[in-house]
């Protein structure tokens, strides 16, 4: 199947167009091994934020990505990789972390859910055009803070307002960043594969 077909077949993401099906499952197997590698290596770009205990991390942006690019199947599967070998004790959650008592192992957990979310929109189209991009991520991100921010108080003993102010708040300039990102990058790729077939 030719680049130009696959990009044209409703259901197919941009890991499917780019890396067509010949051995299925060891393109599968790399681009979830991949995808695991990737957040772990994005969790290690972190910039602390002074009064939260949450550091901004391109984590949630390569989560995001991975979910996007890869579908909703391939996308947990890697989420779900990087999760539990970081509770397994290998230090590549956010800030060389690992293991469940981090008070930000709750947004690990959301990126999990949310990676197999923008996954299936993506299959529906989700990262084709600019604005359905920046709804993709918008969708990804509410995710992702509805799990991390609950863990955060009940692993800090916080209220809820106050996860809200420490692992939201500050956290909202820098997801429209991502989101604009994301946004020019994901339908730019579309048109150059398309333009390679």
């Amino acid at each position: 199947m030719s680049t130009v077909s696959a990009a044209a077949i409703p259901g197919t993401v941009l890991a499917d167009a780019v890396f067509p099906a010949r051995r299925a499952l060891a393109r599968d197997t790399a681009l979830v091994l991949g995808g695991a590698a990737l957040t772990g290596l994005a969790a290690q770009i972190a910039v602390p934020v002074p009064g939260s205990p949450v550091p901004v991390t391109g984590q949630t942006f390569a989560a995001l990505l991975v979910g996007t690019s890869l579908g909703a199947r391939r996308g947990f599967l890697s989420l779900a990789l990087y999760t539990l070998v970081g509770m397994a004790g290998l230090p590549w959650f956010a800030e060389a972390g690992s293991g469940v008592a981090a008070p930000s192992f709750g947004y690990v957990l959301g990126m999990l859910l949310a990676a197999t979310v923008v996954g299936a929109l993506a299959r529906r189209g989700g990262d084709r055009g600019a604005l359905r991009t920046a709804g993709t991520m918008a969708v990804g991100s509410a995710i992702i803070y509805a799990v991390g921010v609950p863990y955060l108080a009940l692993a800090t003993h916080i209220s809820l307002g106050q996860a809200v102010a420490a692992g939201l708040t500050p956290f909202l300039i820098g997801d429209a960043l991502k989101a604009a990102l994301a946004m020019g990058a994901l339908p730019t790729a579309w048109k150059l594969v398309g333009r390679r077939g």
